[in-house]
């Protein structure tokens, strides 16, 4: 995009008494302004995977797995840029690494078009020019994206903590050298493939589509990171049995990079054109963002944000459920139950 910065600053980090610090490179990313770095780490900690990843005193740090052995980053947003901080088993992987942190962040993204596509909108507008600089967060590995989302459906926030983080405990490996409280990689396609149904810490349904999964990636290669074949991908994993429509379109957002991509159904989008006076009926929600091609994923971001911070953890960026909503839920009473997708499962509750 026009106007993105790709350069980084290489630095040589240092221990508080001013002594490099062994085996760390630490880099100065740039973004474009503005840049809401903070809803970002809002995002990314409500979403945390115990053991795998952390949010702290401003920086989000978790492990990577990359093409020559492991490492442990470390994101500290700032004003139009971010510190990073890499360990890495090996230098080679150096290029990847960063690449990985850009995506996890949106660097790439460049607000100014988005905003002003946006930002004229009769019902979006006045969220746009509040929260000029909000990026759609990405992922740093397509496949735990999609094992994520996976796990994530029909259950809280908190419960695909839980459930990811003994997965992640049990079946990712350890790292020699733990950072703080991320002490695993997430487990890897061809480890989740050879898994029994018994062995994962969830309904049977849900880990026969988790294997399914990793056999995708791991035997058949299909990929869900950026730059992939998008149609091929999503075509895939929509043929898993227990993936629907919401799954698909936020592995889309998430992992493949679509800055198109839209939840119709999704709770907290409904949520929000409720509070906003708009029918949130996904049809009728299909209909009010097709002004906002090419850049319903930004959408979809100003609508989770545009919740109240207690309703943000517990609403926003979750998928249809079949259970009725509490009162809060949808203001002035419940919301209707959506018949379930025969032989598709239920989407989840929640974006992993």
């Amino acid at each position: 995009m026009a106007g993105v910065i790709d350069d980084f600053e290489l630095r040589r980090p240092r221990r508080a008494g001013g002594a490099p610090a062994p085996g760390t490179i630490e880099l100065r990313l740039s973004a474009c302004r503005p840049f809401d770095g903070a809803a970002l780490l809002r995002f990314l900690a409500d979403r945390a995977v115990p053991g795998v990843e952390s949010v702290d005193a401003g920086t989000y740090r978790r492990s990577l797995s990359l093409d020559h052995g492991g490492g442990v980053v470390a994101l500290t947003p700032e004003d139009g840029a971010v510190r990073c901080a890499l360990r890495l088993d090996d230098p080679r992987d150096l290029t990847a690494a960063v690449a990985r942190c850009k995506r996890v962040l949106d660097l790439h993204a460049d607000p100014l078009p988005i905003s002003a596509r946006l930002g004229q909108d009769p019902v979006l507008g006045e969220l746009v020019r509040r929260r000029p600089g909000l990026r759609v967060p990405g992922c740093v590995d397509g496949f735990e994206l999609a094992a994520r989302a996976i796990v994530g459906q029909q259950i809280s926030v908190a419960a695909a903590g839980t459930l990811l983080g003994r997965l992640a405990a049990s079946h990712g490996e350890p790292l020699a050298e733990p950072d703080g409280a991320v002490t695993h990689r997430f487990p890897a396609a061809e480890a989740v493939a050879a898994l029994e149904p018994a062995e994962l810490p969830m309904p049977r349904g849900r880990g026969e589509a988790l294997r399914a999964l990793g056999r995708l990636v791991a035997d058949e290669g299909v990929a869900f990171d950026a730059g992939a074949d998008a149609a091929g991908a999503l075509s895939a994993l929509r043929a898993i049995h227990g993936v629907g429509p919401w799954t698909a379109s936020y592995v889309a957002m998430r992992a493949l990079g679509d800055p198109d991509a839209f939840l119709p159904g999704d709770v907290g989008v409904r949520h929000a054109l409720e509070r906003l006076g708009e029918d949130a009926d996904p049809r009728a929600a299909l209909r009010l963002a097709e002004p906002w091609r090419p850049w319903r994923s930004y959408a979809v971001l100003h609508l989770w944000s545009s919740l109240s911070p207690d309703a943000r953890t517990t609403v926003s960026g979750r998928a249809p459920s079949n259970r009725p909503r509490a009162g809060r839920d949808r203001p002035g009473g419940l919301l209707r139950r959506r018949p379930r997708e025969r032989g598709r499962g239920r989407p989840g509750e929640h974006g992993a």
